[in-house]
Formats: structure tokens, sequence, C-alpha cells
């Protein structure tokens, strides 16, 4: 079977699932979250085992330390999967609800109705934790999906579909509304973008290569998910020991997730703060990169190339440099930032707030954490990734944005003129 054979049949399955979704009310796609949860928490074994292969064979391959924090699956990671679907279905049912009504003179009432957006091409990498938070999410807001995940962690993400078509066979859920590409071949990604006749929309979760052939190739409506080039800027009105601890944790938490600090930029006013700083990160051990005035302060940190400026690490890496006020923040940001998630720590509230007007980002934070850049954290339950551009959505990606809309026309037997 060739690869747009292969779409056509997922796509047929997928537009199926969509018919027998549209008839399902919002307790029982909850229901069915909560069977696909109750599956995974009982097949732990099964997915662990299945993620030690993977792991394995990245190792092998030489993956570095990041980049297998991001594939690997503890118990801990497991029941945080099977939370996450279980808060994705103690939400409210995104689906019909009215967004607008109104009544025109000759007595038509007109509604808005919030309604799913079909069939979701998902293609993600690394972490095999996207298979639940993509289904859940695309289930919850009665979308079918197509997922293709990255060759690292495949023994994984198809133990996870295992275990959720286990759960949506026990709530009597029609199994097409998740399915995943059965063959790594990178010729099925193409298939996939070709596939407008059967995807409403392609989801690219992933780095800049990924993200960019998905642009350049689709055929689908594209929401893209870019790098996460994160920055901080410390105002001279910040707090020291607040800031210290916001930086270890915006960098240091887990590294190798998007919304890890990258870039840290420091006030001219601000460099008393220097030596807590570089203390706490380098005991953490992060490796720091400065400009010249920095590494000339502190003989910690090793001299950053203009490279560095618009590098997404993942790693135990973070870039410094010194800026004259927020106006030269803003435009480092501007120039070599990403537009996902990016912030200020600053007391001084009338100019953190000036800030926030004029940072052009998806997430804008002040005197917190860069890492909190995650669906989960916003109470989405969890996402299918972080929106950088502005149509039709931006920032973390949930159910709700997992939607359109739809026209309803209600008449009394009214014709026109």
């Amino acid at each position: 079977m060739g690869f747009d054979d292969l779409m056509e049949k997922l796509g047929k399955a997928a537009r199926q699932a969509t018919r027998s979704l549209a008839a399902l009310d919002g307790e029982h796609r909850a229901q069915a979250l909560r069977r696909c949860a109750a599956a995974i928490r009982n097949h732990q074994a099964d997915l662990m085992a299945a993620n030690k292969q993977d792991l394995e064979a990245a190792r092998e391959r030489g993956l570095a330390g990041a980049m297998l924090d991001r594939l690997e699956l503890t118990a801990e990671r497991i029941a945080a999967m099977a939370d996450g679907l279980e808060a994705i279905a103690d939400l409210p049912d995104p689906l019909v609800r009215v967004l607008a009504e109104w009544t025109r003179p000759n007595g038509l009432r007109i509604q808005r109705v919030a309604v799913p957006i079909g069939v979701i091409g998902v293609i993600y990498e690394s972490r095999p934790n996207v298979t639940a938070d993509a289904a859940g999410l695309c289930l919850k807001s009665g979308n079918a999906v197509v997922l293709r995940g990255g060759s690292e962690a495949v023994a994984s993400n198809r133990a996870i579909l295992a275990a959720l078509h286990e759960g949506l066979e026990a709530a009597d859920v029609d199994q097409g509304a998740v399915q995943m590409l059965p063959t790594q071949d990178h010729e099925a990604v193409g298939a996939m973008l070709r596939a407008h006749q059967w995807l409403d929309m392609v989801v690219p979760r992933g780095g800049k290569r990924l993200v960019a052939r998905v642009q350049a190739d689709a055929r689908v409506p594209v929401l893209a998910h870019l790098d996460g080039n994160n920055h901080l800027y410390i105002h001279s009105s910040a707090e020291a020991e607040m800031a210290v601890e916001v930086v270890a944790n915006a960098k240091m938490r887990r590294p190798g997730i998007c919304g890890a600090l990258e870039t840290l930029l420091i006030d001219s006013d601000a460099l008393p703060m220097l030596p807590a700083l570089v203390e706490r990160l380098t005991e953490l051990g992060c490796e720091l990169r400065g400009d010249e005035a920095l590494c000339d302060l502190d003989a910690r940190l090793v001299q950053a190339s203009e490279e560095d400026w618009a590098t997404e690490y993942l790693d135990a890496i973070l870039a410094m440099k010194v800026v004259d006020g927020p106006d030269e923040a803003l435009e480092h940001i501007a120039h070599y930032g990403s537009g996902h998630t990016d912030g200020i720590i600053a007391a001084d509230e009338a100019v953190a707030a000036a800030f926030l007007v004029r940072l052009d980002s998806a997430i804008a934070v002040h005197n917190t954490s860069t890492q909190f850049a995650d669906g989960g954290e916003f109470g989405f339950g969890a996402e299918i990734g972080i929106a950088t551009g502005r149509l039709h959505a931006r920032g973390p990606v949930g159910v709700e944005q997992l939607t359109t809309f739809q026209y309803r026309v209600f008449g009394s037997g009214q014709t026109r003129s």
C-alpha cells in the first residue's frame, strides 16, 4: 500500500469517527477519557518496558541527556499522563457553547456555536506523553486525531496508543477517533501533509527543522508550535533573592522542555545580582555563556557567540547579556526571540506593565518562571502545543482552541425578498 493510500485509509476511518463522536454527549466523551486514564495506569509496566527499549536505542544513537529526559517515562510521568486525561475529562464541555446570539429585525435568531474542527494531524518528536495529551484534547473537543510521533519514541507511543484504544473500546467509542501512522518512514509524513481531503489541520510539535518542513510542504492548514528561545529580563527594581530562584527554576527545572529559559538579560543597574545568579546556576550544573561585559565581571562565564543569542539549547546552557534598560531588552527579544515565552522580573509594577504591553510573545510572564508555559499549568488539563503564530490560536492549545464555530439560523418561515 502506498503512503497516499495509507492516509486515505486512516482519513476515512477518522472521518467516520468524527460522525460517531458528534452523536456523543459531553459526559460520554468525558467517561471515555477516564477509561483511557485507567487503561494507562493498568498498563504502567507495559509502558515502562516499551520506553526502556526506546531509551536503550536512544543511548546507542548518542542522544543528549536533556533529550533522554524528554523521552523517559517514569512511574510518576505515567501517573501524570493519566491524571492529565482525567483533568481534561473534568473540564467543561467545549462544544455547543453559544459564543454569541442575536435577533435580526425580520425575526431570525442567529447563534454562533462552538463545534469541532474535524480531523487533526499531530506530528511530534521525543516526548511520548504528547500521544496521550493530543488524543485526550482531541477527544474532549470532538475531533478525531491522526498521530505521528518521532522514531526515538516509537515503542512508547505504540504502547500508549494500545492503552488508549483499550479505554475507547471500554467506553464504546470508535477507535478510529485516535489513530497513529504505522510507519516511521519520512515519506509517510509527506503523504500526511498532502492529505487535505482527510485532515482539517496539522499541528507540528518539535524542532525548527520539523516545523519548517511542515510549513513548507503542507497543503493542510498548520497550527505551528515553534521553538522556545525564551528570555527573562531582570530589571534594576527586581528583588534579588526572588530573581535568582525564578531564573534557576526557569532554566534548570527541566532544561529540555520548550518552556525552559535560554537567554537571561540583566539590566546594567542590576549587575550586583550577578554573583548570586552565577553561584546558583553553576551549583546546579548550568554552563553559562556571557557577553564580553559579563565575562569580564565573572571568569566562570565563557564568551558567547552571535549564534548563542538565537539558540534554543534544550540543555543545561544559558546565554547571558547586559542591557541598558527595558527598551534594549525588548529590542533583543524582538530580534532573537521565537515569540514563545518571555518576561520580566521587576518589583516596579509600572515598568513591568509597560514591558508586557510591548512584548510580542504568545506568553508574557512577570516575576515567575517561563516553565509555567504549559497547558496543564494554565488549567487546560494538557496542551497539544504552544502556538506561536497569531491565527487561529496562540499560546497553549487546549480544548477550546481545538474548536471552530458554526452559525445557526432559526426562523419561523421567513423568506428573503
